[in-house]
């Protein structure tokens, strides 16, 4: 039989619960409950479309002009945005990741990043999706395989699915204080602001309210966590169902994106809930970047469920 473009699939089930995990970047390919949609899940032979479920390392989000300065020496990264003449989102969403352990209700894969131009070190990705009646399970683990430290950062890229309608019809619930201002055409990070202040709060979701047709493509942190240190968003519709996610302190950033775009039929159809070990261009500012000494690990992980 011929591998589906996005790679070898694995089925997951757990309840009332339904996941496709992707092997090409450990990919999300759908999650649902009860039949319902949480996540906008795209085809098996199909490119998977802006990032859609990819688990993004070394970095998520972006290095600026993809250049930036690790141990004293200058890196110069492949352009992969090129709209905006940045590094997107890492280097192993298009590997091909491994199965080592799986079951019906979980997989384990693993992939490495080579050391490479921009990037000259070896890192060991390994990446758990597990289902239970609790929701999906995802724990990312990074070890340097190298014999020098190295950057990094992770996070995943699920867009997020309330019910019919679009993102404007949902409401959110985003834990967050500050927000990072950016420009408009490069997105380039300005400031970290009070959400309260930003734009007459037009940013401040700390209260659930509808989304209506703001447009964010934003960085936020200042997280408001529970007893157990989770911080949760929520996107719900108005009779209150919908989805959650959560995280601990291994990501204390999220990146949301309205998921706005020229082509009808992919603009606002899900939100970009993306918890982040570090914020955007981390490589630059070194902001919450994890660096990773020879033989040492990091992980972070983080839950999508029905509500």
């Amino acid at each position: 039989m011929t591998t589906p473009i996005s790679g070898t699939h694995f089925g997951l089930t757990a309840g009332d619960y339904h996941a496709t995990i992707a092997s090409v970047g450990a990919t999300l390919r759908t999650l649902e409950f009860r039949g319902r949609h949480l996540v906008v899940p795209f085809e098996a032979d199909e490119i998977r479309p802006v990032f859609r479920g990819a688990t993004l390392a070394p970095w998520p989000n972006r290095v600026i002009d993809g250049r930036y300065t690790f141990g004293g020496v200058e890196q110069q990264l492949a352009i992969t945005e090129p709209a905006r003449g940045h590094a997107l989102h890492g280097l192993a969403s298009w590997l091909e990741f491994t199965p080592v352990d799986q079951s019906a209700s979980s997989v384990s894969l693993v992939a490495t990043v080579e050391a490479q131009a921009g990037y000259p070190h070896r890192v060991d990705v390994s990446v758990t999706f597990t289902l239970d009646e609790a929701g999906l399970h995802t724990t990312v683990t990074a070890t340097n395989t190298g014999t020098d430290a190295a950057p990094w950062g992770t996070g995943p890229h699920p867009y997020l699915v309330a019910g019919s309608g679009h993102v404007d019809d949902w409401s959110l619930t985003l834990p967050a204080a500050t927000v990072v201002t950016i420009t408009e055409e490069r997105l380039l990070p300005i400031a970290s602001v009070d959400v309260a202040s930003e734009g007459d709060g037009i940013f401040d979701f700390r209260e659930p309210r509808t989304i209506g047709d703001t447009f964010i493509d934003h960085a936020f942190t200042g997280l408001a966590r529970d007893e157990e240190g989770a911080a949760t968003v929520s996107v719900l519709t108005a009779d209150g169902s919908g989805v959650e996610m959560t995280w601990d302190h291994s990501c204390p950033w999220v990146q949301v994106h309205t998921a706005d775009s020229d082509d009808p039929s992919m603009s606002r159809i899900g939100l970009a809930v993306e918890p982040m070990t570090c914020p955007p261009d981390a490589f630059n500012s070194g902001v919450d970047l994890v660096v990773l000494e020879p033989g040492a690990s990091s992980s972070a992980d983080w839950t999508i469920r029905a509500v």
